[in-house]
């Protein structure tokens, strides 16, 4: 009789399991599904992503992260893909689409090392190397750059939009951009919170326009206040001027009418000392964090002082750099001292919505930025081309060092990555040479999106690059090679090492899983068993 092994459970019965390469080849095709998604997207030429969400609104976007977060990916690899995404877009602003078909790259080239039985282990040092030698040959491939050259500023805000929702009118954005960025620059160092993007539907692209301060999605409180203040001294207060409710629940009883008179009129007179110390510090427009009480509304109009309320904590912090004004959140210490200034604060309708404009500010260190479209789709897609613009120019500032684009600077890269790999012995030498090829992705998306052919537009670009032509790039509407930078088409250099630094991060750690345990039921960062959350017929919500 022999003796049978009685099999040991570890796991729950409803627990899936995956080991090996099936758990690697299941990672790796998540991985290429989502940069296949964004693909189309790359470029000039690329094409947008109409997403819809289960209340039915419509996102109509070529944004690499919007379209990868409106998706609500399910798939856990799947989700690390989208990290990249977001790190690349809290980091530079832009390059999303490039980081995450990069990372999709690098593990397709990956699997092919697989078959050929390389251990994972020996590709991801292998793509350690080629990361760390990419970012030493960028910074030596980088041409220099400062606020003073504003001719490049332009180009790379230009080069952010094109193939955007705000192509039509990137010429005048891009340059309302360079203005936004050196009016808030402080040395080299630029930050964008203190550029607001204020967006309006009912105007063309083109009639976007710089605001030498801070708009406020807000109008007058009250209609006896005047419309327009010239020569503004404003207050910012960060203190209601009404009564405060007391701390504790308390109970007031009063049984006489004329108690009743002596306490409204007490509560006037505390109003009146309120609107009083804001007429003797000289303002003439408040905008006060809180709330205004209607007796106060009343006063303030009668004083002829333009006031505005509950504006945004991040609005108020734009309002002190832009006006030079303290914020004060005691009535007592509101003196002259503290008032902002501003040469015009004024009521305009725009669309539908009165706005507050606080302009003609003497050195603004926050300035506003509105842009205008002919529909909410098309004003939204313009903010975002926008804030790529802003965040493209800010990173090349911070760096000082950009690069030219149209794939360019990926073929030097490459052919830099080849000479390297032939220093190395051992099988690193052949992950060094996919992540080479991994590199070259960009410059073949660029020529699949505009409708040429991949191979040959390779073979001219490193012909061109063998010639000594260090920014030949793919020119997507001719489809011929060109020289980038000629051409102005020119990128910061955070964009490329952020995106190497990511997508070569996430692939090694993804290379290095060979075993995936999937809960059942609807715990949270469970594998669905559609793989990447996806219904029948495609990915949800994607038309």
């Amino acid at each position: 009789m022999t003796n049978q092994v009685q099999p040991i459970f570890i796991l729950p019965e409803d627990s899936r399991r995956t080991t090996g390469k099936d758990a690697q080849r299941n990672n790796i095709a998540a991985a290429k599904a989502v940069a296949e998604t964004v693909r189309t997207t790359l470029g000039p030429k690329g094409m947008d992503k109409m997403l819809v969400d289960s209340t039915g609104d419509v996102v109509v976007t070529n944004d690499g992260v919007t379209i990868l977060e409106e998706m609500q990916i399910e798939h856990p690899t799947a989700k690390m893909i989208v990290e990249v995404a977001k790190t690349q877009e809290d980091e530079v602003g832009d390059g999303t689409t490039t980081a995450v078909i990069l990372a999709g790259e690098l593990l397709k080239n990956a699997e092919i090392l697989l078959d050929k039985n390389i251990h994972p282990t020996v590709i991801a040092k292998g793509f350690k190397l080629a990361a760390s030698k990419s970012q030493e040959l960028l910074l030596k491939l980088a041409e220099n750059v400062d606020i003073k050259n504003e001719d490049i500023l332009r180009k790379i805000g230009m080069t952010a939009m094109t193939g955007k929702g705000a192509e039509t009118a990137k010429e005048k954005l891009a340059e309302l951009c360079v203005k936004a960025v050196k009016r808030v620059a402080e040395n080299n160092d630029v930050d964008i919170d203190n550029i607001k993007i204020e967006k309006k539907v009912g105007d063309g692209i083109e009639n976007s326009e710089l605001i030498e301060g801070v708009v406020l999605d807000k109008e007058r409180v009250h209609s006896g206040m005047p419309k327009k203040i010239e020569n503004a001294k404003i207050a910012l207060l960060d203190v209601a001027i009404e009564i405060k409710n007391t701390e504790m629940d308390a109970k007031i009883e009063i049984n006489d009418p004329e108690k009743l008179q002596g306490f409204l009129d007490q509560e006037e007179r505390m109003i009146n000392s309120m609107v009083e110390k804001i007429v003797s510090s000289g303002a003439n427009v408040v905008a006060c964090q809180k709330g205004i009480d209607d007796v106060a509304q009343y006063l303030l109009a009668e004083k002829n002082i333009y006031a505005v309320r509950r504006v945004k904590e991040s609005d108020m912090a734009r309002l002190a750099k832009a006006t030079g004004g303290k914020i004060v959140s005691n009535l007592n210490l509101l003196k002259q001292d503290k008032l902002g200034k501003a040469g015009m604060v004024e009521e305009i309708k725009v669309g539908d919505d009165q706005l507050t404009y606080i302009s003609k500010c003497e050195n603004p260190k926050a300035v506003t930025l509105l842009v205008k479209g002919g529909t909410k789709h098309v004003v939204d897609e313009v903010e975002r081309a926008v804030t790529d613009a802003l965040g493209d120019i800010a990173a090349s500032l911070k760096l000082g060092k950009v690069v030219g684009g149209a794939g360019a600077i990926e073929i030097e890269v490459s052919r830099g990555l080849r000479d390297y790999a032939n220093s190395l012995f051992g099988r690193e030498h052949l992950a060094v040479l996919a992540f080479a090829d991994s590199i070259e992705v960009v410059p073949i998306t660029l020529a699949e999106n505009a409708g040429l052919d991949p191979i040959d537009i390779l073979t001219e670009l490193k012909a061109s690059h063998d010639a000594g032509k260090k920014w030949a790039g793919v020119d997507v509407f001719s489809g011929k090679i060109q020289d980038s930078w000629q051409q102005g088409v020119i990128e910061p250099l955070k964009i490329k090492t952020q995106a190497i630094k990511s997508a070569s991060e996430v692939a090694e750690l993804i290379l290095r899983i060979d075993d995936m345990i999937a809960s059942s039921g609807n715990s949270k960062g469970a594998m669905p068993a559609g793989g990447m959350g996806m219904p029948p017929g495609g990915m949800g919500g994607m038309y």
